[in-house]
């Protein structure tokens, strides 16, 4: 009898999950495929409905509560099977050991045994060094999952060695990053002293592109399970059906390496080689 199919998302704070993937995580948990979670950080350093400042804020380790809390619906929202906190302090993540970091992530891989792994891309979408160090840190577990000398302590060491097949990045054409910002706001992040800005891919750069306009209501649904980062959202109350069914009814990725399919032609479907 085949495995179930089994997708997993390594992504960096609450929020990612829905905002960033939950077209994709929605429409395969209502096929029927096992959907996976980790997320490195609680988003403690984030605002608190727009608040920097108590009193309004509530300070970092009642964020990280409550922020957890809303992730928790949201991927009970989405359908997600479970969900693995890493516990990082959110905008720390690139200064997390490495080692430890990626071992944390081998563990999750080899219980879980997906065939399919997607996480952000190596420009963390708009320069977010959380987003940067997820990438990395999730590319260097899926090589080190698969060997027998990469060895974990603790429960974890029990654990067979696991090797995914698809590996991919979320891949925003300039279309998809237009709408994004526009329903949003500019996406940049201040780091060094420098702004970065967001930057979309090249669509011939696009290698798989999924119709999830199916899940749309459930994804906005998952996104509004984060009510203390609502004010971010709020122009996305105003939206049509139709509005809402553009930005979240289509999911773009870059096929990072696949040990199943290849070639130039576009895929419609993340588990495609892996199925039948």
């Amino acid at each position: 009898m085949a495995a179930p199919l089994r997708l997993m998302a390594v992504l960096a704070h609450p929020d990612d999950e829905s905002l960033g993937f939950g077209g994709t995580l929605a429409k395969y948990a209502a096929e029927g495929v096992e959907t996976y979670l980790v997320t490195a950080t609680r988003g403690e350093a984030g605002r608190f409905r727009g608040f920097r400042e108590p009193p309004e804020h509530p300070g970092a380790d009642a964020l990280a509560r409550i922020r957890e809390g809303e992730l928790r619906e949201a991927a009970k929202t989405l359908g997600i099977r479970e969900l693995a906190l890493l516990d990082y302090k959110d905008q720390l993540l690139d200064r997390a050991e490495p080692r430890e970091a990626i071992g944390k992530i081998v563990a999750h891989m080899r219980r879980w045994r997906p065939q399919v792994v997607m996480t952000f891309d190596p420009e963390g979408g708009y320069g977010h060094p959380d987003h940067i160090a997820i990438c990395q840190f999730t590319c260097a577990a899926a090589a080190a999952s698969s060997d027998a000398g990469f060895r974990l302590g603790g429960e974890a060491a029990a654990l067979a060695p696991h090797a995914i097949s698809k590996l991919y990045y979320i891949a925003w054409p300039a279309s998809a990053m237009g709408a994004y910002e526009e329903a949003f706001r500019k996406l940049t992040s201040m780091v060094d002293g420098v702004e970065r800005e967001s930057k979309s891919w090249p669509d011939w750069a696009v290698t798989t592109v999924l119709d999830t306009r199916s899940v749309w209501d459930t994804v906005w649904k998952a996104v509004s399970c984060h009510q203390s980062q609502i004010t971010a959202y709020e122009k996305l109350a105003h939206l049509s059906p139709k509005n809402h069914e553009a930005l979240w009814g289509w999911q773009s990725f870059y096929r990072v390496f696949s040990t199943v399919n290849g070639g130039r032609k576009r895929e419609t479907d993340l588990f495609e080689g892996l199925r039948g």
